[in-house]
């Protein structure tokens, strides 16, 4: 071998060996409560939820073998472009017909009217068989399009070094875990956030949130999540395209924070939680736009757009016939986390408590099913603050990162930026310097 052909094989092996560090790193990062205590607040929480918490270790290790194969035939450089787009769609296709089977299969066993549940899922099964098999030859192919897409774009933006986004664009998609949020009840603050498997039903789900409530008297409750930045990164099955790349970048952008001080102090304190997440979800959107934009612009082909007129009769109308406006999800939440605050603010507890159901009612007659909405909520979803108004409320912490990123030359001004960044007084002196 040529001493040009040694430098590629050495700087691949270099960059194999990072990304086995990155998998150590974040392995230790998620796996890190091994000292078990029982004056530590989570080890508390924790009481209620080990033997039913889920095992990164060996879900990392599996879906690294997955990438390595995938890179030892150079997916997806051996295929042409529209061989590519082919497989990505196939892919969705595949990933829809096993969701609707899995329903099925689900209202199958749920319903009390089926005696002999296995033999009325049987074809279901066999269908489910197939499907996975077929997802198994796709997934790979799949996925090393997608990654290499965003890999593309994350190159063209400058968030990599020597051309190469560090840690490589390496994810998964799969069954999530669910999450355990536990916040205090006098206050809206995550203080614990403990991934649990992938199968809870809802009723297992109910029965935990009580045995925390009543036994700690906090907030909890178990939510569903899209994506988990550990490495590779774990993103949901899902047949939206854009979604599915947003994500990938969003989750991507949480191992490249790894390496700075916002990633490395994610859990010091609510501020750098919030200063994280919102920095993945305004990168990852805009990464994943332009991904779509590149290589999928059919998807952004506008609908003509149409003016509907509505003529009313002269006389004094029903008004249950008078079109009603849209219910508006981000303001109505952004009008309960303000109440919320005021009520906790004066120490009115449990008035909060029954505001926040009373409005859980209101969302659920407008079409959204919640089960709870309680501190642990909006301690969740009030750190992804890209947007203004929803969950967030009057955080200052959301609308300082989103005037930094319009403060910012570019994406990855902004990024480099605000990842040396860990405490919210950081952030608030960097936007004032460039008013």
């Amino acid at each position: 071998m040529t001493a040009l052909g040694i430098i590629p094989a050495m700087f691949l092996r270099i960059l194999r060996g990072l990304e086995i560090t990155v998998m150590l790193l974040i392995l230790a990062a998620v796996t890190g409560y091994s000292n078990p205590s029982l004056t530590n607040p989570i080890e508390k929480i924790r009481a209620y939820t080990r033997q039913i918490e889920f095992r990164y270790a060996a879900w990392m290790a599996d879906a690294a073998v997955i990438k390595l194969r995938a890179a030892s035939v150079n997916l997806p450089h051996t295929l042409e472009r529209g061989t590519q787009k082919q497989i990505v769609g196939e892919y969705l296709r595949n990933t829809q017909a096993i969701l609707e089977r899995e329903h099925l299969l689900t209202q199958i066993y749920a319903n009390p009217e089926i005696a002999d549940k296995e033999a009325a899922s049987e074809s279901v099964r066999t269908e489910l068989g197939e499907l996975y098999a077929r997802q198994n030859q796709l997934a790979p192919l799949a996925e090393a399009v997608l990654q290499d897409q965003v890999a593309q774009v994350l190159a063209e933006l400058g968030l990599t070094s020597l051309g190469q986004p560090m840690p490589n664009v390496w994810y998964h998609s799969t069954p999530l875990p669910v999450a355990l949020i536990v916040s205090p009840r006098d206050r809206i603050t995550q203080t614990a956030n403990i991934s649990l498997n992938t199968d809870m039903t809802v009723d297992q789900m109910a029965a935990l949130e009580a045995q925390v409530d009543d036994g700690l008297d906090v907030s909890s409750l178990v939510v569903n999540i899209g994506g988990v930045g550990v490495y590779p990164t774990m993103v949901m099955r899902t047949t939206n395209l854009p979604w599915l790349v947003n994500t990938i970048a969003h989750e991507w952008i949480h191992n490249y924070l790894m390496f700075r001080p916002l990633g490395l102090f994610y859990n010091n304190s609510h501020e750098s939680r919030t200063m994280n997440e919102t920095t993945a979800s305004i990168a990852g959107d805009e990464i994943g736009a332009l991904v779509i934009e590149r290589f999928y612009p059919e998807l952004n082909a506008a609908s003509p757009s149409s003016l509907s007129l509505i003529a009313l009769p002269f006389e004094r109308p029903n008004p249950g016939d008078l079109p009603r406006p849209p219910f508006d999800f981000r303001r109505e939440m952004y009008i309960t986390r303000l109440h919320v605050d005021e009520l906790l603010a004066e120490g009115r507890i449990e008035e909060a408590e029954a505001y926040m159901e009373e409005r859980r009612q209101i969302f659920l007659q407008n079409g959204y099913l919640l089960r709870r909405i309680n501190q642990a909520y909006f301690a969740f979803h009030g750190a992804y603050a890209d947007r203004p108004g929803g969950a967030a409320g009057e955080d200052p912490i959301g609308p300082a990162v989103r005037t930094l990123r319009a403060q910012s030359k570019s994406l990855a001004d902004f990024v480099n930026r605000i990842s040396w960044m860990w405490t919210f007084e950081q952030l608030q002196k960097a936007v004032e310097q460039k008013q």
